[in-house]
């Protein structure tokens, strides 16, 4: 087994860099990022599980954890026999560890999210949004998987639960322009009709942080800046600019830093924590907490409307 430790990732708070696990399936490169990746091990006999998802191979137990396992070509559609030198993926992220069955790991590569790009909907046989980008490592390109959808449509119960809303019981109709950087499509929509049904009706969706960050420095001098954006929520994996980087930014501006920025993730560890705190996020919360996010936006624009 190879434990990977999280104090290699992003060495430095904002750089806009990510380490990606690149590994194979069928012959052809994906990627993973290092933060969500506890450990790589040789795979294991699995038991094989009634009624579950056909990409769910069953569970193993490694040590004194049961874990299910997710056959990651099974899944992308990839024929293959499972051989001995296969390899699990231990993954951590949304407070769960799953193991993904790949082919081999190739190795760990540190490059800019700038050096990501969106990918066009067809990729990896045309499930919209498998893919959250398409990295350039050295000269090859390298597919990043969106775990966190993979995750959301073999276990809808473990992604964002719109039925939170309900138990806040009865809302207000809010104006107030909220910004949300989100790359995932099927994330994106979940916190959109989410927060809509919260009252938040004033919503400005952007795929990554520097889109949204162009946004804001679009915005005239002279405006209503509270008028035109009260508040921001941000994902951290994003393409072109994470949202430790764009934490960073508006935290760092004088004109945008009393913005209350609330980092919404699933890679909400202690150490990223204590990077977000370093930047100056004003909260940080674990997806899939949908109903807790409304509460903190609540006590934030609250706090930012006594202030002014």
């Amino acid at each position: 087994m190879a434990e990977m430790h999280n104090n290699r990732i992003l060495l430095e708070s904002g750089t806009n860099e990510i380490e990606i696990m690149e590994f194979t399936i069928g012959g052809n490169l994906y990627g993973i990022n290092v933060a969500k990746v506890k450990e790589i091990m040789i795979s294991e006999p699995v038991k094989s599980m009634p009624h579950a998802h056909p990409a769910v191979e069953g569970i193993f137990k490694p040590r004194d954890s049961v874990l299910t396992v997710v056959d990651l070509p099974k899944y992308l559609g990839v024929e293959s026999a499972k051989g001995p030198k296969d390899i699990f993926i231990i993954t951590n992220f949304n407070k769960m560890f799953i193991a993904f069955r790949v082919h081999a790991v190739v190795r760990i590569s540190l490059i800019s999210w700038t050096d990501i790009q969106k990918p066009d909907k067809t990729v990896s046989g045309g499930a919209e949004g498998v893919a959250t980008g398409i990295a350039q490592c050295g000269d090859d390109l390298v597919t990043i998987l969106d775990f966190e959808r993979i995750v959301a449509e073999i276990a809808p119960e473990t992604s964002i639960q719109i039925e939170e809303i309900d138990s806040l019981g009865p809302r207000t109709r809010s104006e107030q322009p909220i910004w949300v950087a989100e790359d995932s499509v099927l994330l994106s929509k979940m916190i959109e009709n989410s927060l809509k049904k919260a009252g938040y009706v004033n919503l400005r969706m952007y795929p990554n942080g520097q889109e949204l960050w162009d946004a804001l420095n679009a915005l005239r001098e002279d405006t209503d800046l509270q008028g035109q954006v009260a508040l921001i929520i941000t994902d951290i994996e994003m393409p072109q600019m994470d949202g430790h980087r764009l934490t960073k930014l508006v935290k760092d501006s004088r004109r945008f830093q009393k913005i209350p920025l609330i980092i919404f993730s699933s890679l909400i560890s202690e150490e990223m924590r204590i990077k977000g705190r370093q930047l100056g996020a004003d909260e940080q919360l674990t997806k899939p907490e949908i109903g807790h996010l409304v509460d903190v936006m609540d006590h934030l624009l609250e706090r930012a409307a006594k202030a002014n």
